[in-house]
């Protein structure tokens, strides 16, 4: 190979190896990074991967998280918000991004395909409340500027076999506002909670309706979960205080 055909190779080599380079930058950008874990967690890859998670494991744009049994599971992200997920959740980020001098890229959409957590609100969500979307089953929340819990609990299948039952929560979502306010959204239509309320919906052709005391809502992380929040009571009415979260 003479010295010109020797260039030319060297530079189609390196462009290659230039775009493998900002592919894998982009794979790699980081959503946000487990900090508390009382148990098993596991994630699954956009490429179908199976991983099991620690503390200070980063989680990505993509990735489907899996709390086991008696798991906890806090996820710090990049903004500062947090979402806490109970035992027997399963949580994807389905789209993440945040940069402090880029407030027109934004994006933060998540569903909720099983189970349950607890969201906090970062700096995304205070400069760009519109651009946060959880999605469940039955309804897609949307916040304005808050701290909220939330419960998916799928319909009972039949089976020939007695399924024991997890808890007294009927099918469907259910949400409770601790900070701040949040819009439930389905074909039904579009219901307001502010701070102190409960509501559910039992599906996506219902509108969310304002419970009046908490249905059985459990929300109990341990201690080290602790964020300033507010302690509910039976009724639903808050009291300030520096504990975790406690719905009862």
């Amino acid at each position: 190979m003479n010295c010109a055909k020797r260039r030319i190779a060297i530079k189609a080599l390196a462009g290659v190896l230039l775009a493998g380079s900002f592919g894998m930058a982009w794979a790699a950008q980081v959503a946000g990074t487990i900090v508390n874990l009382s148990g098993p967690l596991m994630v699954k890859k956009a490429d179908g991967s199976v991983k099991v998670l620690g503390v200070k494991s980063e989680v990505e744009q993509g990735d489907t998280l899996v709390s086991e049994k008696n798991t906890y599971a806090q996820i710090r992200f990049i903004d500062n918000s947090e979402i806490t997920l109970r035992p027997g959740t399963t949580f994807k980020i389905e789209a993440f991004a945040y940069e402090t001098g880029k407030p027109e890229a934004d994006s933060a959409s998540f569903s909720l395909l099983q189970g349950g957590l607890r969201s906090l609100t970062g700096l995304l969500g205070k400069r760009n409340k519109e651009k946060f979307q959880l999605k469940t089953p039955t309804a897609t929340i949307g916040i304005r500027g808050t701290t909220f819990v939330a419960q998916y609990v799928p319909p009972l299948t039949r089976s020939p076999v007695p399924q024991p039952v997890a808890n007294s929560l009927s099918p469907g979502l259910h949400v409770f506002v601790i900070d701040g306010a949040i819009m439930l959204n389905n074909a039904g239509g579009s219901t307001n909670f502010s701070a102190g309320q409960f509501g559910f919906t039992p599906n996506m052709q219902t509108p969310a309706l304002s419970v009046p005391s908490n249905p059985g809502l459990k929300f109990t992380p341990p201690p080290m979960f602790s964020i300033p929040t507010v302690l509910t009571t039976a009724t639903g009415l808050a009291k300030p205080q520096t504990v975790d979260c406690e719905v009862r």
